[in-house]
């Protein structure tokens, strides 16, 4: 095991410090030495297959997140942030995405396409004909979110405020980043940064259920 893993209370004293940040400190940025680690946090998020079925596009420009701002139910913690991340999904995905994904496998892990064909017609399948009734992109939907856990948890972690937000406009968002045209729709919008001293939802009490109610062993 590696000798850098969090104790326990470490951990457990990280997850009752995040959550959802309602005010972000505008001034204060994330340094880019953090802000690379949690990038990597996304690009090694696990998702079916592992054909990562996304793109995660980090809005910088003031003027565009201010854009953002009409169609996000008003929540400034889209400019407040320090940095702006929204999840999509890659559209309608299909047999050209698989066959990227095995060329880059093949790439990596020093093997010939060949040599994973029977993978990739696996995939292909259950893109194909799904074991139970499927819409894709409901489905690369679903990959998106285990994203957006892991990009959480690492930043809590590392002392990174986030809020999720499914509080916005898709349609609006997609237009105004131009996602359409790219193949890519948005999912959720997850906002990062530091807190602000006054926001008085960083000091209450988590309210969560007993564990006895929320966790059972069969």
């Amino acid at each position: 095991m590696n000798s850098s893993v969090l104790s326990t209370p470490q951990l457990l004293e990280q997850l009752q410090w995040r959550y959802a940040t309602k005010k972000f400190d505008s001034t204060k940025k994330i340094p880019a030495e953090i802000w690379n680690v949690l990038e990597q946090s996304l690009v090694l998020s696990p998702s079916s297959f592992g054909l990562q079925p996304w793109k995660f596009f980090v809005v910088t420009n003031p003027e565009t997140r201010q854009q953002l701002l009409e169609h996000s139910w008003g929540q400034k913690q889209v400019v407040e942030a320090s940095h702006l991340v929204v999840l999509t999904i890659k559209k309608d995905i299909n047999d050209d995405d698989v066959d990227r994904y095995i060329k880059r496998m093949a790439q990596v892990r020093e093997q010939s396409v060949e040599s994973l064909e029977g993978f990739s017609n696996v995939v292909k399948n259950f893109l194909k004909q799904p074991p139970y009734p499927l819409n894709l992109n409901e489905w690369s939907t679903r990959q998106v979110y285990i994203a957006l856990g892991q990009f959480m948890t690492s930043a809590a972690v590392l002392g990174i405020d986030t809020c999720p937000m499914e509080g916005f406009n898709p349609p609006k968002y997609d237009e105004i980043l131009g996602l359409t045209p790219l193949g890519y729709a948005s999912v959720v919008v997850c906002p990062a940064g530091y807190r602000a001293s006054d926001d008085k939802y960083a000091v209450l009490p988590k309210v969560r259920y007993p564990i006895e109610e929320v966790i059972q062993y069969l």
